[in-house]
């Protein structure tokens, strides 16, 4: 099948499919006389996985290591859960971070009176100075 139709049949649109072949994240499709891609059944599997991983959340270089412990059947499952749980960790992370502002933007909505004065408390905390944040660095996971 062609670009177009494993497209429509993975769910992943032809221009993410050629950005994963030229990362190296899927094989590179053969080519029909013409030189257009086509792709099998196996390919469909890929992008499949791929897809789902990416809904989940997981981030280009983890869905590479997936992928490879996927594809190798001697891995140790040991390794797959660590992966996941790591993942786990950092989406309750950013789940709480989106619950702090989440917070903050309802406390400073309850203090705005929302009629036709100037006076705005949420204007007025988006224009303040404030001190950043400290983050804590993304660690990086394999």
């Amino acid at each position: 099948m062609n670009i177009g139709e494993a497209a429509k049949a993975s769910g992943v649109s032809a221009k993410m499919i050629r950005y994963y072949e030229s990362v190296g994240l899927i094989d590179p499709a053969t080519r029909s006389e013409a030189g257009y891609r086509v792709y099998s059944e196996n390919d469909l599997h890929v992008l499949r996985f791929i897809k789902r991983a990416r809904t989940m959340g997981f981030p280009m270089e983890r869905i590479t290591v997936l992928l490879g412990l996927w594809r190798d059947g001697d891995r140790n499952s040991a390794e797959v859960k660590k992966l996941a749980l790591g993942h786990v960790v950092e989406l309750e992370r950013q789940i709480a971070e989106m619950q702090a502002v989440a917070d903050t933007l309802r406390k400073l909505a309850a203090t705005c009176h929302g009629d036709n004065r100037p006076h705005c408390p949420i204007l007025d905390d988006l224009s303040a100075e404030h001190e950043a944040p400290a983050r804590t660095p993304k660690r990086r996971r394999a």
